[in-house]
């Protein structure tokens, strides 16, 4: 039988007394070699409501949002086959719907927001360059107040050439509309678009803003809910391209003629309100 010296006694008593790494360990050992770099987020205030809603025909999102402490309350990109459900979240929450705003004329579903003005006295809002009717019409650096917070306006026209993406700072998030959509953007084969003209306001105005800015687009086909500045700016397959290769992708698209377009756009025009159903 071999006689273990003291030495390697010693050493053995250390190694079965030593603590195994922890998770959170393991997480710095990975974040120091940069597979953690997402900036880090920006939460709500406690007094800012913030909920996502969802159109399944058409894919849209539409946005309500509130001060919580006065109750004035905000919805961007409504349908008009959601108003009623809208208008009743409105009222089971308490609020009051001070505005029904547009980001722009759609062409694949018909705005909700004159209903909403019938249903809950809401004011319509759109930008005056979309050239559709509205109680309000915003031109670039216009400001939207509901309570305490303030939403600044971006005119960022390319899919259309009435576009507008609506900008919360205090809460670090941006309402991109169809300008940016996550890994992806608007198509600019219809209503005045440029690829030039949506390529420029999305790196001069969008793309400029804190990286850690939550981008909120009026559509998502693949089931994802929301992206950021920094992720667009990395990963968007046609946004990450120079100016002229991004014109070219967006000449070649050759996409299909928009369904509803001939019924939406008329429509939007009057601001939905031609169209609101009996019931």
């Amino acid at each position: 039988m071999r006689v273990v010296g003291s030495s390697m006694l010693s050493a053995l008593k250390r190694l079965s007394t030593r603590k195994p790494p922890t998770l959170v360990s393991n997480i710095r050992s990975l974040s120091s070699f940069g597979t953690m770099s997402l900036p880090e987020r920006q939460p709500f205030s406690p007094d800012f409501f913030f909920r996502q809603l969802f159109d399944g025909e058409s894919s849209t999102y539409s946005y309500l949002l509130a001060d919580l402490k006065n109750g004035d309350a905000v919805i961007i990109d409504p349908v008009l086959e959601q108003a009623k459900r809208d208008a009743q979240l409105v009222k089971d929450l308490g609020f009051q719907l001070k505005y029904a705003i547009n980001t722009h004329m759609h062409a694949d579903h018909i705005t909700g927001s004159g209903w909403l003005r019938k249903l809950t006295g809401c004011q319509t809002v759109i930008a005056a360059a979309s050239g559709a009717k509205a109680d309000r019409h915003l031109k670039e650096g216009d400001r939207i107040d509901f309570g305490t917070h303030v939403i600044d306006t971006l005119a960022t026209p390319g899919h259309t050439n009435g576009c507008m993406s609506y900008v919360i700072k205090d809460q670090g998030c941006i309402f991109t509309g169809d300008t940016v959509l996550i890994r992806g953007c608007g198509r600019t084969d219809f209503q005045e678009g440029c690829p030039r003209n949506l390529y420029d306001n999305v790196h001069c105005k969008i793309f400029t803003l804190p990286e850690n800015f939550r981008i909120y687009p009026a559509h998502d086909y693949k089931g994802q809910l929301e992206s950021s500045v920094w992720e667009e700016k990395r990963y968007n397959p046609r946004l990450t391209k120079d100016i002229e290769e991004f014109v070219k992708i967006m000449d070649t698209l050759n996409l299909p003629y928009p369904k509803k377009i001939d019924v939406s756009v008329p429509a939007n025009r009057e601001c939905g309100v031609y169209d609101i159903p009996k019931e």
